[in-house]
């Protein structure tokens, strides 16, 4: 496995000769040592980005989109040892790390390659005399800090339009999962992406994050993580005025109709939750009820919810691996505590299995509680669902809606003038009606409020990552009277 920093085409040591421990997130034990990027890491990769530019921008589309394409075919040749790095850094069980999320990075690279020299511009009708038409132009170096959570998936996802549409890319893996990532920049070398084209600087957030936010040769940053750091890379990148795209937290409501189909309701409920450990700002943190089917469906649920296998993620068995890392296992048994505080009921779970007294596991937790407790209103970001229940369509839109966040929400119901109205009121950049996680690289990923702003994924993510640069044509090539004598 890759351990070394990433720059203008070659593996290096980080200047410093400092190294972060990645740890094995089902026993604590070292996997290796990773360079730790600081700012004049960065700086480096910066550089090499800015001269690799203007021949990678002028590159033909089709010849960029050849090597994202032929990055996504090795990314499939390689499907099982990624997804075995995946999974032995991140906690994700191998049957999501297998199944998921390296046919998602691969199906991203492969979109987006496609899409490359389909980047169209426009004709604006104008008065007569004159043309006016607008052109995509890419932006130049972006920075992307990728968190530690869905490491592969999110690194496809950021670098494959960056790529597609002509810039060049300093790439900042978490310091906690960035194996993955580094393998990836190896398969880059190998299909031939040009040097410096791509850069990856591991490393801490507060060192070279800050630094890839605030650097004045970075044109835009794209950060996904938590809302506080959001605001921080806000106020870094105010030096140069740099574009800003952010994908920030979640409080998913995931609201359960009296009319729902409940057998897939259940299912799609825990799949919404306790995915990945609960570990995704999706995540269907806020089970809705109606009154009349929330004791049936709790009873079933809570059933379903204690059946999941927990164990070693390597193993094809396991269904739900251990959480990321200690700090954050730590962060989210205090939610379990702070539940028990505000008064909110214990269901289900909210403990370490007695069985691995060393990972960093919890049993999937449920409590009841109220849409004001700061369980319902904070992201907990584990295998932790708050349950809350309605009484009709107003107040599940009121609780839907009762939180700053806004990136991922579900609704179950087989009344379909319901559904389409209820997915238009909630304040969420994502809507899914009788399902829940669904995505796809052709449809638009983001949030409104504090989970962000800005989209991952199809057009809109073409359109986020270059600039609309409008050129006039004056048809006759005639002095404008204005001017004439």
């Amino acid at each position: 496995m890759q351990n070394r920093l990433f720059i203008d085409g070659r593996f290096v040591d980080a200047l410093s000769g400092r190294t972060i421990d990645v740890l094995n997130p089902h026993d604590g034990s070292l996997i290796t040592r990773v360079a730790a990027a600081e700012a004049a890491d960065v700086d480096r990769a910066v550089e090499a980005a800015t001269r690799a530019f203007p021949a990678w921008s002028k590159r033909d589309a089709a010849e960029r989109g050849r090597l994202l394409l032929k990055l996504a075919d090795r990314i499939d040749e390689c499907t099982q040892e990624l997804a075995e790095l995946e999974s032995l850094d991140t906690g994700h069980p191998i049957r999501d790390s297998r199944g998921i999320d390296v046919p998602r990075t691969a199906a991203c690279f492969r979109y987006f390659g496609g899409m490359a020299d389909k980047i169209e511009g426009s004709v604006i009708p104008v008065e007569s005399g004159f043309l006016n038409y607008v052109r995509r132009a890419p932006i130049g170096v972006v920075g992307q800090i990728v968190p530690w959570n869905f490491p592969l998936m999110f690194t496809s996802w950021k670098m494959g339009p960056a790529l597609a549409a002509g810039n060049t890319v300093v790439l900042k893996p978490s310091e906690i999962t960035p194996l993955s990532s580094l393998r990836i920049a190896e398969l880059m070398a190998e299909v031939g992406f040009p040097e410096g084209v791509v850069n990856m600087v591991p490393g801490y957030g507060v060192s070279a994050g800050q630094r890839l936010a605030e650097h004045p040769g970075v044109g835009k940053i794209c950060f996904t993580g938590s809302t506080a750091t959001g605001r921080r890379i806000v106020a870094a990148s105010q030096g140069n005025l740099k574009r800003v795209q952010l994908e920030l937290g979640g409080k998913g409501a995931n609201i359960v109709f009296e009319d729902a189909p409940l057998e897939a309701a259940i299912n799609g409920a825990a799949w919404a939750i306790f995915h990945n450990q609960g570990q995704a700002c999706i995540a269907g943190s806020r089970l809705l009820l109606h009154e009349r089917i929330a004791d049936e469906f709790l009873e079933r649920f809570i059933a379903l919810a204690r059946s999941i296998r927990i164990g070693n993620p390597l193993d094809p068995q396991t269904e739900m691996g251990p959480l990321t890392s200690a700090e954050h296992h730590q962060r989210v048994l205090q939610y379990v505590q702070i539940a028990h505080n505000e008064g909110g009921r214990l269901l289900a779970g909210g403990q370490r299995p007695a069985a691995f007294p060393d990972g960093y596991y919890l049993e999937p937790t449920v409590v009841a509680a109220q849409p004001t407790d700061r369980v319902a209103q904070e992201e907990v970001f584990g295998p932790f669902v708050t349950v809350l229940r309605f009484s009709d369509d107003e107040q599940a839109l009121a609780i839907a809606n009762g939180t700053e966040y806004g990136l991922g929400s579900g609704l179950w119901t087989r009344d379909l003038s319901r559904a389409h109205r209820m997915a238009s009121a909630i304040n969420a950049g994502m809507c899914w009606i009788n399902c829940y996680k669904r995505v796809n690289p052709a449809s638009p990923f983001g949030g409104i409020g504090r989970s962000g702003y800005g989209r991952e994924m199809g057009f809109e993510a073409i359109h986020d990552y270059t600039e609309a640069r409008s050129v006039w044509v004056n048809v006759d090539a005639t002095v404008p009277p204005y001017y004439r004598r």
